[in-house]
């Protein structure tokens, strides 16, 4: 992993997997996925990452 960042003023949290330039992404409601020309996922952003952890904590504890 390369690099993960937090932008507190938009409340989105980036993930960058590899330095290979972003050709497409998919929009899978809060969640980004931003890939290469080789399909290869290099960037993951949360939007709205607060409410993100909070949803996904609760839902993991009730399934657990």
């Amino acid at each position: 992993m390369k690099k993960i960042s937090y932008s507190k003023d938009v409340d989105a949290l980036s993930i960058e997997l590899s330095p290979e330039p972003i050709v497409y992404a998919e929009d899978e409601g809060q969640v980004i996925l931003h890939y290469s020309q080789d399909d290869k996922l290099v960037l993951v952003e949360i939007l709205d990452f607060r409410r993100f952890m909070s949803n996904e904590t609760l839902s993991a504890l009730l399934t657990t």
